[in-house]
C-alpha cells in the first residue's frame, strides 16, 4: 500500500496522482454526504470514516488501483453482485480505472454502511 504522511484528508487527496484527483474527491464527498454521524480522519496513513472511533469505511490511492473500503461484512457480502468484474477482497473493492467506479452502488453502500450494525471485518 502506498502509506501517506498526511495529517488531513484535504492534505491527501492533495498529494494524489492528478488522474485520480477528481474521482478521489467525489469519493470524499459522498462518504461525506451518506455517513452523516461519522467522523472524518486520517486513520493508516488513508482517509477513513468512524462511527464510535471504529474505521468503517476507508480508501486509498494505491500504486496500480484506487481501494475503497467497506468493512461491514453485511454491506459487502449485499453488493458482490453489484461490484461483478472488479477485484474484491473480503473489505475491499479495487478500481483500476475511475471510469470504473460506478456512483449508484457506491452511494448504497454508504447508505447501507450507515444503517448497518453487522460484523467488522
Amino acid at each position: 500500500m502506498v502509506k501517506s504522511a498526511a495529517s488531513t484528508v484535504a492534505g491527501y487527496l492533495d498529494e494524489q496522482a492528478d488522474d485520480w484527483k477528481p474521482t478521489l474527491r467525489k469519493l470524499r464527498a459522498a462518504c461525506r454526504r451518506e455517513l452523516a454521524g461519522f467522523t472524518e480522519e486520517m486513520r493508516y496513513g488513508m482517509p477513513s470514516y468512524c462511527r464510535d472511533g471504529v474505521v468503517e469505511v476507508s480508501f486509498a490511492a494505491q500504486a496500480r488501483y484506487l481501494s475503497l473500503y467497506v468493512l461491514r461484512q453485511p454491506v459487502l457480502d449485499a453488493h458482490r453482485a453489484e461490484l461483478a468484474g472488479l477485484s474484491l477482497g473480503k473489505g475491499c473493492i479495487r478500481y483500476r480505472r475511475p471510469d470504473q467506479v460506478d456512483w449508484d452502488v457506491v452511494a448504497s453502500l454508504l447508505a447501507d454502511t450507515r444503517t448497518n450494525a453487522g460484523d467488522i471485518c
